[in-house]
């Protein structure tokens, strides 16, 4: 079905699966500071500043999508804590703006947002559970959420991810199993924190939930996240013997000990059982995405 839709953040990792993946009846509009990565039929690409109001609401204006799939953000959390400012511009303020425009325009809004929300004092949070962010970051993806629900209750829905595992399907993303592959190619260990615990979810299939809720009328909160629950160290450990390395190759670090990073919360682990009772798109375990991620990879290449 032919569907004008919005996506920004256009160059970063999670948009990348969105746009790759997009069904061809779409006209896809990418908005994003930086120039196209690619260039193919169906997709118009925007370079401009987000945080330009007028030129945010004339893009709006002439594009009239039908839907938006907002994922551009200030993720890096230390720097959100450093620069809050920018920080509460870009992930509070923008989403403002874009739920605004997307009242007036009769537009859908999905919006990406974090398991950070949570304090993760105890993990397994479900939809119904009040947030309670630890650090910066959280706090203003928090109030993305309440701006987006507060505009459009009945045709907004705040998508809370966890850990994101994949490989940048367009450009570089943001990656950190890039990062590490490319380690344990060098034959460098990587050091991961035993102490965080999360639900880490595979960027294919995040990204087919994403086009799925274009269509899909599920509104307010819904937790995609994988179907399994680990800590970070245990998660690397399993990837890395999945792809062959030995034991050696990844060993716990403490990360509390780095000048300058913010808090993290321990146990920000979600409940995906609604998602996986409204979507079809199937909630994976940690092996099944990474062999997702892989296949997709190796049929790109």
């Amino acid at each position: 079905m032919s569907k004008t839709v919005l996506i920004t953040g256009a160059s970063g990792f999670v948009a990348g699966s969105v746009i790759d993946q997009a069904p061809e009846g779409w006209a896809l509009h990418a908005l994003s500071r930086s120039a196209p990565p690619v260039a193919r039929r169906g997709l118009a690409w925007h370079s401009l500043d987000p945080l330009d109001a007028p030129s945010l609401e004339e893009a709006f204006r002439t594009i009239r999508p039908e839907a938006v799939i907002h994922t551009a953000a200030m993720a890096d959390i230390d720097k959100c804590e450093a620069e809050k400012e920018l920080a509460r511009r870009v992930n509070a303020g923008f989403t403002r703006d874009l739920a605004r425009l997307s009242v007036e325009g009769g537009a859908r809004l999905i919006y990406v947002s974090t398991d950070n929300v949570f304090d993760g004092f105890r993990g397994q949070y479900t939809e119904e559970d009040t947030p309670g962010p630890v650090n910066f970051y959280g706090v203003t993806k928090m109030e993305g959420e309440e701006a987006v629900l507060e505009a459009l209750p009945r045709t907004g829905v705040v998508v809370r991810t966890s850990l994101v595992m994949g490989l940048p399907v367009l450009g570089k993303g943001n990656s950190f199993l890039s990062r590490m592959m490319k380690s344990w190619e060098d034959g460098k260990p990587v050091g991961v924190p035993a102490n965080e615990t999360r639900t880490p979810i595979d960027i294919i299939t995040l990204g087919q939930a994403l086009i799925e809720l274009v269509d899909n009328p599920v509104v307010g909160y819904l937790h995609t996240s994988g179907n399994e629950t680990v800590n970070r160290l245990d998660m690397v450990q399993r990837i890395a013997a999945h792809l062959g390395y030995g034991a050696d190759m990844v060993y716990a670090n403490d990360p509390t000990v780095i000048p300058g990073r913010a808090a993290r919360p321990l146990d920000v682990s979600l409940v995906n059982t609604r998602a996986c009772s409204l979507l079809r798109t199937p909630m994976r375990g940690l092996l099944g995405g990474l062999e997702l991620v892989l296949a997709y990879k190796r049929r790109s290449e």
